[in-house]
């Protein structure tokens, strides 16, 4: 029940999600310098930018696609069936998930080649598609930042033959810190845990990621090949500037 100062729950939720992000910036500060040094070089050095979520994994990798105020570069890599929600029944997604050679077959029909870079988000990292990703992206020569709750690794087994999770195949990895289960809250009455706060941990650490990148690349005299709102005054006249220049390294408006 709520009252007149609002519902008690939501502030513990907003509460819980607030640690949860000052923990990430906390302790995952070097490893987001690290993630934004990795994309800078393959900015500076010609190379393309990806990111890959399955299920609600997917909307932090679509929110740094095609972005006011993100880079340009950013391709979303999508595994059809495995992209949100929009799959009809929706568990079909989940199953996709942990069929094996899906992600072989999704790079190879995909444009990434070496020196590109990619993300590969996954809250459990327990799955094969996350795992067999990052694991052939980096045998095809990527470089490839992972985006897990390591939690994961530590309270549960790997569905993947190698019994190995995302994290064990990455350059760099970035621990969203999430619990197992994605539930920050329980309530009396309620007989499942419920509110996740994956998603805005780890759509905040991608962001931070791509800021890190913004910031290297301005070190070395680059300037950022970001994008502004079609919503402001020249933001499309910007937008189209960009992309002209960096055509051959945007894959989603072919």
């Amino acid at each position: 029940m709520s009252d007149s100062s609002g519902s008690a729950l939501a502030g513990q939720f907003f509460d819980a999600a607030i640690g949860l992000l000052r923990r990430a910036r906390d302790e995952e500060a070097e490893h987001i310098a690290a993630a934004g040094s990795a994309v800078a070089d393959t900015v500076a050095g010609g190379g393309r930018l990806f990111a890959f979520g399955a299920g609600h994994s997917s909307l932090p990798a679509q929110d740094v696609v095609y972005r006011a105020g993100g880079l340009a570069l950013m391709n979303l890599l999508a595994v059809p069936g495995a992209v949100g929600v929009d799959v009809v029944p929706a568990p079909l997604g989940s199953a996709l998930e942990r069929v094996d050679g899906l992600a072989g077959a999704v790079l190879d029909a995909s444009p990434a080649r070496a020196g590109d870079l990619l993300f590969v988000i996954s809250l459990s990292g327990r799955n094969a598609l996350p795992v067999e990703m990052a694991l052939n992206a980096r045998a095809l020569g990527l470089t490839v930042i992972g985006v897990t709750s390591v939690a994961y690794a530590k309270e549960t087994r790997s569905r993947h033959a190698s019994g190995s999770f995302l994290k064990d195949h990455c350059d760099v990895v970035l621990d969203s810190k999430i619990a197992v289960g994605d539930a920050e809250l329980t309530h009396e009455g309620v007989e499942a845990p419920f509110a996740p706060a994956s998603t805005v941990v780890t759509s905040a650490l991608m962001q931070a990621a791509m800021a890190a990148a913004a910031e290297e690349l301005v070190r070395r005299g680059i300037e950022p090949p970001l994008l502004r709102s079609g919503n402001v005054d020249g933001g499309h006249e910007w937008n189209g500037r960009v992309m002209r220049e960096y055509a051959d390294r945007i894959f989603y408006r072919r």
